[in-house]
Formats: C-alpha cells, sequence, structure tokens
C-alpha cells in the first residue's frame, strides 16, 4: 500500500488510500514469493468432502502451480500429499477426482499405496537397491470444514483461524444440506490479484455487468470487511438468481448463495499473467425437477464472471505496460480491496 497509510488503522477518517503499485502484479519474482508467503502457507479450498468419500477415491489440485491430492485409505483415514513423484518428480494424479487402488507414477511405474508408502519401484536395480521407508510421498495438511475439504502445504495458522469470523457469518446457512453437482474452470490473462479487487468491490457493477445492475438496489449495495473474509450484500429485484450475498474469503476462495444452493470458487493463479478460477456449484434440490434453475444459477454465474475477466484482462495489459500509477480507492465502495491489499502487503512484508 501507499508508504502514508501502511501503519494507519483501516478504518482511520479522512485518509485517502491508495491501489497497490502495479508493479506487485505482474513482476515473476513476486509471483514466487506469493507462492512461498501466501499460497503454501494458506488453507487452500479443495472441493467437497463427498469427492473422497469411499475408499481409493481421490480430488487431485493446482495450488499456484504446487500439486497437490487428497485420498480416502482402505483404513477410512483421509490423507493429503504433494502430487509428485519422489523418483523424479512426475505428476502422479492427473487433476479432478477418481478412484485408484496404488498411486501408480505414470513416468517410471513407481507405485504407493494410499498412505504414501512406497511400495515398489519396478526395474530399479540393486546396487545399490532401493529403501522404500527412505522415499515416502510428501504429506500436505488437510482439514474440513462444514463439507469443505482444504489442504495446506506448510500452514501458519489452523483452518480455524484463518476463516475468522466467517463460521459466525454462515452459521444459520445449512450448508451441508447442499448438494456439490456442477463444476466449472475458466481461465483469464490477468494476475490472480487484478481479478480479487475486481472481485471485493461492487463498484464496477454498474458499468460491467448493466443487467446485474439492473437486478438489484445498487443504490443499497454495501461492503464490509471483517476477520478472515469480505462481505457484499445488495437487495436483489425479482428475477435474479442470486440471494444477495457475495463473500470473499482470506486468501482466494469465495461464496455466493442462491436460493437453496450456493457457489464456491478458488481463484488460483498460474503465473503472474494468468489465473484459474474452479468453481463448484451445491443445491439442495438435485432433483430432475430442478435442473432448470439448477442450469439457471450456474449460467448466470458464469455469465457474469465473464464479464469480469474481460475488464481484468485489459487491466492487467495496462499493468504490463507501465501505463498505470496507482488511483485512489472509493472509501464507500472499496473498502474490500484496501482490506485485501493490506493482507497481501503483510504477507509480503511490505
Amino acid at each position: 500500500m501507499s508508504p502514508d497509510t501502511s501503519h494507519t488503522p483501516s478504518d482511520a477518517p479522512g485518509i485517502q488510500y491508495l491501489n497497490l503499485d502495479p508493479g506487485l502484479y505482474i513482476r515473476p519474482e513476486v509471483f514466487q514469493e506469493e507462492r512461498a508467503l501466501i499460497f503454501s502457507r494458506s488453507w487452500q479450498f479443495m472441493g467437497p468432502v463427498s469427492d473422497v468419500a469411499e475408499s481409493g477415491q481421490y480430488l487431485a489440485i493446482d495450488i499456484a502451480g504446487i500439486p497437490v491430492f487428497a485420498i480416502r485409505g482402505r483404513d477410512g483415514t483421509l490423507r493429503g500429499f504433494k502430487n509428485v513423484c519422489r523418483h523424479r518428480g512426475a505428476k502422479l494424479l492427473a487433476d479432478g477426482t477418481g478412484k485408484c487402488g496404488l498411486i501408480v507414477c505414470p513416468y517410471h511405474k513407481w507405485s504407493f499405496a494410499d498412505t504414501g508408502r512406497l511400495v515398489q519401484a519396478p526395474w530399479y536395480g540393486k546396487d545399490p537397491a532401493i529403501i522404500p521407508e527412505d522415499w515416502p510421498l510428501e504429506p500436505v495438511h488437510l482439514a474440513e470444514w462444514r463439507g469443505l475439504l482444504f489442504a495446506a502445504i506448510e500452514p501458519v495458522e489452523s483452518l480455524e483461524d484463518q476463516l475468522g469470523d466467517l463460521p459466525q457469518e454462515l452459521a444459520d446457512e445449512p450448508v451441508e444440506s447442499y448438494r456439490a453437482t456442477d463444476t466449472a474452470t475458466v481461465s483469464f490473462d490477468a494476475n490472480w490479484k487484478v481479478y480479487t479487487d475486481n472481485f471485493v468491490e461492487g463498484y464496477h457493477i454498474p458499468g460491467t455487468h448493466p443487467a446485474f445492475f439492473a437486478a438489484i438496489d445498487f443504490e443499497a449495495f454495501a461492503t464490509t470487511a471483517h476477520k478472515g473474509f469480505v462481505k457484499m450484500t445488495a437487495p436483489p429485484k425479482d428475477g435474479l438468481f442470486y440471494r444477495g450475498k457475495w463473500l470473499w474469503m482470506w486468501p482466494n476462495w469465495t461464496l455466493s448463495l442462491f436460493e437453496g444452493g450456493m457457489n464456491v470458487s478458488r481463484i488460483n493463479p498460474t503465473s503472474p499473467h494468468r489465473t484459474d478460477q474452479h468453481y463448484r456449484f451445491f443445491f439442495a434440490d438435485t432433483s430432475e425437477a430442478g435442473a432448470a434453475a439448477r442450469a439457471k444459477s450456474v449460467e448466470g454465474t458464469l455469465s457474469v464472471v465473464r464479464e469480469d475477466y474481460e475488464v481484468c484482462t485489459e487491466t492487467h495489459r495496462n499493468y504490463a505496460a507501465g501505463a498505470y500509477s496507482p488511483g485512489p480507492l472509493s472509501g464507500r465502495h472499496e473498502k474490500g480491496v484496501q482490506y485485501f491489499q493490506e493482507r497481501v502487503a503483510r504477507a509480503l512484508g511490505l
């Protein structure tokens, strides 16, 4: 953040906060620091626990380029590992869900048990012989919250501490009653922070989302920052599939409520200049009769975010070209941007 505001309380009156230095969005070394200091140290949303309910079921994801997976063991225990063979670093399992007995590397056929133990290294030789106990898969931490599964590589706090006040915010929502249905991954050419800046404010809605703007009472749109998350609310008008509450959680996941459901997404950078957003959709009514309503929520969500990607891509290009210097943040609408950027700056030691 701007040097003259870095130590000022976020609720101090009369302070003009500035947008984050655009160089922090485009420099490769910053991306490496974020991978080490933000993504490796935080809890990352993987998906519903139901994806790994049965023995042998696994769920594999990428965390800012670091592949990990969770697998349900034959003993019923859910374990997490880096999705990397201990031999020469090949990827073991494709991203997504599946089921397996042994975890077999496609490169040289090394095989691992669901406990991470090396079972065999065929054709390796005996001079010297491999010692299986020396080469287990590298573990990662797993935690569950209300039916959602999270992974952390080197967490600096518990999942509960990272969530902050979110459990209280969603205490009355029947999250566990929703069943996972649809998935979607969308990719765009912009830094993950450009998109997050966009997500945590509603100031852009009149210009970027005209149909969405017409479907809410924008004058009543409110953005508030809380411990661990940013909340945006607006009274919806008839016909809007959203219920009027959108949440973003540190450092990179979102949750938006429908009538009888929700979507959860993870904003995952693959480089300083490209981001994947992974969506999971959850509904209480998974019947055939409810298919049209579910499709409306899914397609409505993706339609809105595609409009965001277009403006985010153009913004990122301006940052990369050196055409932009930090401008002022709105005290009315961009407190979420300020909160997010302060968290990033603090994590990077700026």
